[in-house]
């Protein structure tokens, strides 16, 4: 188990709409975000996503990956949906860190696909933690979901961990020259669903 407690919270007006932005930290000093739109706290089923950080898609609008569009698709249904939350958590890379998520491109660049990067690298081809999102959705409460995800081991982590699944939503954002292969990747190799 985690431990992963809440540390403070302000409003995040954003292009969607006002989000609360919630601060929670491990004990090991490592911070993950959630961000809450409408009533959520011991509601039914509630919308969520469940994004790892990707400094690269979320910040610097990489093409490489489908993951700011999926960010910024999932705050827009949230805040359609007029309540719901987003956990940010900060497990770059899949969870191998921002120096060697950019060695993993460079693997990328010679014609390797995102899983035998990690590998060659000498990691798993997934090493995140999703304990998190239980310590965190306990906060509030939250023991149903809508997951907004094609990631089967996000559902499995999040059951495991106690939370429902009532739904599983997929999060399509479509391809492009640059991702299509990283796609492909993560449906053949990491089982990612449509």
């Amino acid at each position: 188990m985690s431990d992963c407690k809440f540390v403070t919270q302000s409003k995040l007006p954003t292009q969607y709409g006002e989000f609360t932005l919630c601060a929670f930290e491990e004990p090991d000093g490592k911070e993950h975000l959630a961000l809450t739109f409408g009533d959520i706290e011991g509601k039914g089923v509630v919308l969520c996503r469940v994004h790892s950080e990707c400094l690269t898609g979320d910040a610097l609008l990489s093409l490489r990956c489908d993951c700011g569009p999926q960010l910024q698709a999932g705050l827009k249904m949230i805040a359609k949906n007029k309540s719901g939350i987003l956990l940010y958590l900060r497990q770059e890379g899949r969870g191998i860190g921002l120096v060697n998520t950019i060695k993993a491109f460079a693997l990328q660049d010679q014609g390797h696909d995102t899983v035998e990067a990690n590998e060659l690298l000498g990691f798993a081809a997934d090493l995140r933690n999703y304990q998190i999102c239980s310590d965190i959705l306990n906060y509030f409460k939250i023991s149903s979901v809508n997951l907004l995800t094609n990631n089967p081991k996000k559902v499995e982590a999040l059951e495991d961990a106690g939370i429902t699944i009532a739904q599983r939503t997929s999060l399509h954002v479509g391809a492009n020259d640059n991702n299509k292969g990283y796609l492909q990747t993560k449906r053949d190799k990491l089982g990612h669903l449509s």
